[in-house]
């Protein structure tokens, strides 16, 4: 076993065949790329299945971890895991965007209101001027 090879848990191997860190860091930056284009394509089954694989492979760089430390790590690792991290930002930060604008959109046809918005009663205290004379105002409409 080298430093960089650890006895893993490929899916449905049951634990016989070895994870390599490098193999898997390479597996997951096209899994992250395929989840931008996925994201930038808004397909759902996409979505998911990079998904899944992201869960699958950060379990394989799991065991990978426990052998290796950080330290340990040599430069193209260090420099796949980096990138990773920045990768997975960038879809974050994406899949935020597309929910904001869902939401955004959903408000827009339903006509909910948005959040944060003053209700009727923080309008009506404003042009009475007090909250006694805006309870009794709201008790006669």
């Amino acid at each position: 076993m080298t430093a960089e090879t650890v006895p893993g848990s490929g899916p449905g191997t049951g634990g016989a065949e070895e994870v390599d860190l490098h193999d898997s860091l390479r597996q997951m930056l096209a899994v992250l790329e395929a989840e931008r284009q996925a994201l930038a394509g808004l397909d759902l089954d996409a979505i998911v299945g990079t998904t899944r694989d992201k869960d699958r492979l950060c379990a394989a760089l799991d065991v990978a971890g426990q052998i290796d430390s950080l330290g340990d790590l040599d430069e193209e690792c260090r420099g796949m895991l980096e990138t990773a991290r920045r990768l997975n930002e960038v879809n974050r930060q994406v899949r935020n965007i597309i929910a904001a604008n869902v939401a955004r959109r959903l408000n827009t046809l339903t006509g909910a209101p948005q959040l944060y918005r003053a209700g009727g009663n923080y309008a009506l205290v404003a042009r009475t001027g007090g909250g006694r004379r805006a309870e009794s105002a709201v008790g006669r409409v």
